[in-house]
């Protein structure tokens, strides 16, 4: 734990900055449990998002073969080469970028898992760019806002159930590892936060045979939420017959007074299928 330690001695003496939603972990028991939680090999090689301090780093060192940090703030890479120098901590690679910029893929030749303390502001876009890169990265261990992890595991029926919702799901099987109180981070955040694994090698079994038809598909029924899900469909698209789309949910035996939140995968698997039936090529590619 003193590695642990020496690290967290250190945020008193760092101001954080709000422009990037900087709140650093501090507790050393939630620190142990999303480790123990992750349960990575020793032979990993981890990418962790958003080092701060190394209140992560420093543990996960001594845990896993290899850990390639990346932290946007400039003042706090530096200071954690320099820490992770004074300690002799020779495995781990920091990196002084910024995530949404920097190509996973290139990064590390070969399978990294990831984990992370995400800001607000770029858990959407970092999630997204995690899918693109899943082929190269089959686990990501994320601390998110409690509400996004909210949304993200929601079921049909569920008010937080959206496209987004929807999407992530499918390209992932998602499970909650455990809930971290405010009281956690410095400075404290205004709500608490979840850990959630995105287990990128086990998606959602059933594939369609027009993936970004589908990925349409589900935008656009979830672009109305007060509307039914004839009227969403028909609302983003106007260009198709209504006949079209009645057919297309009568053959996936869906009613189309129902809303797009109700909707399992499936649903919209089944749907995907009946539209793309029914309409020219043209109008789904």
């Amino acid at each position: 734990m003193s590695r642990h330690s020496f690290s967290l001695r250190r945020s008193n003496s760092f101001r954080p900055r709000k422009t990037l939603g900087q709140h650093f972990l501090k507790d050393p028991r939630m620190i142990h449990r999303i480790l123990a939680a992750a349960d990575f090999r020793s032979s990993s090689t981890v990418l962790e998002v958003g080092a701060g301090l190394g209140a992560l780093t420093f543990p996960l060192a001594g845990l896993v073969r290899q850990v390639i940090a990346v932290e946007k703030d400039e003042t706090l890479a530096k200071k954690l080469r320099a820490d992770l120098s004074r300690e002799g901590i020779e495995n781990v690679t920091i990196l002084q970028e910024d995530i949404l910029k920097l190509d996973l893929t290139r990064t590390c030749e070969e399978t990294i898992e990831v984990i992370g303390n995400i800001p607000y502001n770029i858990s959407s876009p970092l999630i997204e760019r995690l899918i693109l890169s899943r082929s190269q990265i089959p686990r990501a261990i994320l601390t998110l806002q409690h509400e996004l992890a909210e949304r993200l595991t929601a079921s049909p029926g569920n008010r937080q159930y959206g496209a987004l919702t929807v999407l992530i799901q499918f390209h992932a099987r998602l499970s909650t590892l455990l809930e971290i109180p405010k009281e956690a981070f410095y400075p404290k955040p205004k709500v608490s936060s979840t850990v959630v694994q995105f287990d990128f090698s086990r998606p959602y079994p059933r594939r369609p045979e027009h993936e970004k038809f589908f990925k349409r598909v589900v935008r656009a029924a979830f672009a109305h939420r007060r509307k039914t899900l004839f009227n969403s469909l028909r609302g983003t698209f106007p260009s198709w017959e209504a006949q079209t789309i009645l057919n297309a949910l009568a053959q996936s035996a869906i009613d189309p007074q129902r809303r797009a939140e109700t909707l399992s995968i499936d649903d919209f698997l089944n749907l995907t299928r009946a539209l793309a039936s029914f309409l020219d090529k043209s109008d789904f590619e």
